[in-house]
């Protein structure tokens, strides 16, 4: 680990010296690139420069204490020898989580699938309560959202809802959600107040540059029709939706939701390749380790990952036992708090699996 930093901390510095050539300041491709790959570790090397610091600070002060000093002033430098061991403590805990693989797909923006399973018309609803849930957590963030197409239940749930978000790191923080959400509660339309549960299923996909996916024209089946709106209704005269089909996967992708053909295409496409992406990225994990497909994140969505409790007023996360208080403001877009708690349990089982 320490003759990883080092290296790490020499390369720093020799991008600086690049950097500062004249023939580089005058290249501006050069200095960009040179520039990113600066700034993609110097938080890691401000971390190692501190730590390194702070080891040095403390082995001076404890050296003071073998100096005869009187009894208040080697009580200070004891407290101060506690905070230095602390800070040393914590910063090399930052180095470790800093030096974990980064998953590649954490900057992109991501297309969010929300499906109602078990439960009926309820289990729509609680689709729709996900979907409220998301889309506030991502205004609370600045980050964009759009809906490529939906499927109401007609009672304000819906059967399916697909969109995407637009905005940094959303693909890294919403990765964790992908799976199987249950809901116990008393539907309105339950007269006797009998408790149900119903569940929804969530996907993730991160958004896949053309350049990552490759497709072949020829092997897509593209379909122009009409959009429809609740009961099957037409609400256009022109065929704007748009039906795309990956023939070699089956894969189908569907977008309806604005009146522009073109744009519905695009959008489609867009579906058609993050779900291709997501295709092949499971492949891979699949040929790596079984295993991996268990740790959070990897979107086992055959698994029950979250229970929202109402009788209860409590989100319980089963994947790290922890149970949340508080279900309305969770079902409001406060989500922080519970995916930080993921995310450090994924980062701890990660830092086991380096020590094994």
């Amino acid at each position: 680990m320490w003759d990883r930093l080092e290296q790490i901390d020499r390369h720093y510095q020799k991008l600086d010296q690049q950097i500062a050539r004249p023939e580089v300041a005058t290249d501006l491709k050069q200095l960009r690139i040179l520039a990113q790959e600066k700034a993609g570790i110097e938080d890691l090397v401000t971390k190692y420069r501190k730590y390194k610091a702070t080891s040095k600070q403390l082995e001076e002060t404890r050296a003071m204490l073998g100096n005869g000093l009187d009894e208040d002033l080697a009580a200070l430098v004891k407290q101060e020898i506690e905070s230095l061991e602390s800070q040393q403590e914590h910063l090399l805990q930052e180095l470790k989580l800093a030096l974990l693989p980064k998953d590649a797909n954490d900057e992109k923006d991501i297309i969010m699938e929300i499906r109602a399973g078990a439960g009926g018309n309820e289990a729509g609803l609680f689709a729709a309560d996900l979907f409220r849930m998301y889309a506030r957590y991502a205004q609370s963030k600045g980050w964009g959202i759009d809906i490529i197409d939906s499927n109401e239940s007609g009672i304000g749930g819906f059967k399916e809802i697909i969109f995407e978000i637009k905005g940094k790191g959303s693909f890294s923080r919403l990765k964790y959600e992908r799976g199987v959400h249950r809901v116990q509660r008393v539907p309105t339309t339950e007269s006797s107040g009998r408790i149900h549960t119903s569940t929804a299923t969530i996907a993730v996909l991160p958004q896949a540059d053309e350049v990552e996916i490759t497709i072949n024209p020829n092997d897509l089946k593209i379909d122009f029709y009409h959009s429809r709106g609740a009961g099957g209704q037409n609400v256009n005269k022109v065929a704007t939706a748009v039906r795309i089909t990956h023939l070699p996967t089956s894969i189908v992708t569907i977008c309806q939701d604005d009146r522009s053909q073109l744009k519905n295409r695009v959008k489609a496409m867009s579906v058609l390749r993050a779900r291709l992406l997501d295709l092949e990225q499971r492949k891979q994990e699949e040929e790596i380790t079984k295993q991996r497909r268990l740790q959070v994140g990897t979107g086992d969505r055959a698994e029950k990952i979250r229970t929202y409790n109402f009788p209860q007023d409590r989100v319980s996360d089963h994947r790290i036992g922890l149970t949340f208080r508080n279900l309305p403001r969770i079902l409001d877009g406060e989500l922080d708090e519970l995916i930080d708690a993921i995310a450090t349990s994924d980062q701890t089982k990660q830092l086991e699996g380096q020590l094994v």
